[in-house]
């Protein structure tokens, strides 16, 4: 049974960093897609990063590009993804998801398995 947990959310002032983690358990996640997706309130789940379990590809949506980075602890396996300059736009819940095959897909659609969220909050 796939279990993605995620950890990490909080409240941060704007201009600071978190870090968001997603334990992954339940088979081996070698042959997937990792992503990491978020939902502010009122608006539709909207891509934000996603990486090849090997790590060998990686994908972000514009607005967090040179702020974010996806990687991944294959002893943990465990997925992160390091959010630096923080803005008020940026909150919202975060949600892992994974995929099987390698390749990066934005679509929501797409993914097989989800976790539970982190709610990210983001003051000015």
């Amino acid at each position: 049974q796939v279990q993605l947990v995620e950890s990490g959310g909080g409240l941060v002032q704007a201009g600071g960093s978190l870090r968001l983690s997603c334990a992954a358990s339940g088979r081996s996640f070698s042959g997937y897609t990792m992503g990491w997706f978020r939902q502010a309130t009122g608006k539709e789940r909207e891509f934000v990063a996603a990486m090849t379990w090997g790590g060998s590809i990686s994908y972000y949506t514009d607005s967090v590009k040179g702020r974010f980075t996806i990687s991944r602890d294959n002893a943990k396996n465990t997925v992160y993804l390091q959010m630096n300059s923080l803005k008020p736009e940026d909150t919202a819940v975060y949600y892992c998801a994974a995929r099987f095959g390698l390749r990066v897909v934005r679509s929501k659609n797409e993914y097989d398995y989800w976790g539970q969220g982190t709610q990210v909050t983001v003051s000015s």
